[in-house]
């Protein structure tokens, strides 16, 4: 399961727009102040290519001490496993740790200070997720409709979060099958209507067979909270697999992630899935699109032989969302996923999103695992929606030689997206991967 599913876009009606992070580094005389106004993750540490550098002094802040998860208006630290630790109100960081305004972070004899937003409004943009699954829990106990199976999960530890909800690792009794379950909690209420499209459009991609596609369970809803169970895949997500690694990887590395990704959007783009309507009567559906392809819903799972695969998560969970008004946006306008990893036609038609999108995202996965950045530049305080509507994808070339030039072209192409995505389809873009290689 991904760890980091955050929504972003632009504002509809009157919804308010989440204000900027903004984190203040102080180190000896040395203070440093970033901003963040989009979702992003960032490790901190002495590494040149740390994304927030500290050096204390005295060496007690390790290269890739710990990283912060932003999703404006709120931060979660988490620490790398540093030799002198990450330390928050005293006392040591064991997972992610949700920071409040004015929250101060030391790191050896560094501080990171997470300063509130000007307008008063922190914590207004989103729901507390920590609150879906008592409420779950308590609502499967009264014998809710469509949570007879959650009862069944014995929750054994956390295993991420992100905007949207949090992801544990759970143990199903009946058969003690290790699974992952996420839960979620939408910004409003939620009527039976939008509940039940979600169990529709969720249970829809259980028709989702093939080796690169984290396989779901089961899911339910209570009120405005929601849950399903799907298969756990213990090297967790592409994106902590690169941090691990050092904030990139070689081509040979990030290719069979790649090709991986491929395979299950080859599939998956021309599955044959019965979609079951608000009527009862039941339609096939040609071909499903992704929507949010990022590191963080790619996984690392156990191949039938046992060695590392690569596993699309969260098939429909974005186009869900929309239905169900988890998003915080409305239908009209909504942008699933990452902005950093979509392509222009997404923003400008996102309800009508066709495979070419998700082509574009796995390259642009691509990209950063090579790199360590994203197609596009977002420089502090410009509209990202504005990036990404306004200008165009960095050659590869141009963040790192290291990368072929046969490849780079390849990686070029399929990102170029004004006036529209390059058209292909994945066995395609594998095929062209595999000879630029």
């Amino acid at each position: 399961m991904g760890t980091d599913d955050a929504a972003a876009g632009r504002p509809t009606g009157s919804e308010p727009v989440p204000p900027p992070v903004t984190v203040t580094v102080r180190a000896g005389s040395t203070v440093d102040t970033y901003v963040f106004p989009r979702p992003v993750s960032v490790v901190v540490g002495r590494a040149a290519d740390c994304g927030i550098r500290v050096d204390d002094g005295q060496r007690r802040v390790s290269r890739r001490h710990c990283r912060l998860d932003v999703d404006p208006p709120h931060v979660w630290v988490r620490d790398l496993g540093s030799r002198h630790g990450t330390w928050l109100d005293g006392r040591p960081v064991d997972g992610a740790r949700l920071l409040s305004a004015g929250a101060e972070v030391r790191i050896g004899l560094a501080t990171l200070t997470v300063d509130p937003p000007d307008d008063g409004s922190w914590g207004a943009a989103g729901p507390d997720q920590d609150l879906a699954l008592p409420a779950l829990a308590a609502a499967a106990a009264h014998g809710a409709p469509g949570m007879e199976g959650f009862t069944d999960h014995r929750v054994l530890r956390e295993l991420g979060r992100g905007g949207h909800g949090v992801v544990y690792l759970a143990r199903h009794e009946p058969s003690g099958r290790l699974v992952a379950l996420k839960t979620l909690l939408a910004d409003r209420a939620v009527d039976p209507a939008a509940r039940d499209a979600f169990r529709r459009e969720i249970a829809c991609t259980r028709g989702l067979r093939h080796p690169n596609i984290v396989a779901l369970h089961g899911c339910g809803a209570a009120d405005s909270a929601f849950f399903f169970t799907c298969e756990y895949c213990p090297g967790g997500s592409v994106a902590e697999f690169v941090t691990r690694r050092g904030g990139r990887l070689t081509v040979d590395e990030a290719l069979p992630i790649t090709l991986d990704a491929l395979d299950a959007l080859a599939y998956a783009h021309r599955a044959e899935l019965a979609v079951v309507l608000a009527d009862g009567r039941t339609r096939t559906a040609h071909g499903l699109v992704h929507r949010d392809v990022t590191p963080h819903n790619l996984l690392l799972g156990t191949g039938p032989a046992g060695g590392t695969v690569t596993k699309v998560a969260d098939f429909g969970l974005a186009k869900a969302f929309e239905k169900a008004g988890l998003s915080g946006h409305t239908g009209t306008g909504a942008t699933g996923g990452s902005l950093a990893f979509q392509p222009r036609a997404q923003l400008v038609d996102y309800r009508y999103a066709r495979p070419e999108v998700d082509l574009w995202a796995v390259a642009a996965c691509l990209y950063w695992m090579l790199t360590g950045a994203t197609p596009r530049d977002f420089p502090a305080g410009a509209d990202p929606v504005a990036v990404v509507l306004r200008t165009r994808p960095v050659p590869v070339r141009q963040r790192t030689g290291a990368v072929p030039a046969r490849l780079a072209e390849v990686i070029d192409e399929m990102l170029v997206d004004q006036p529209r995505v390059t058209a292909t389809t994945a066995t395609e873009l594998a095929d062209a991967l595999r000879q630029a290689r």
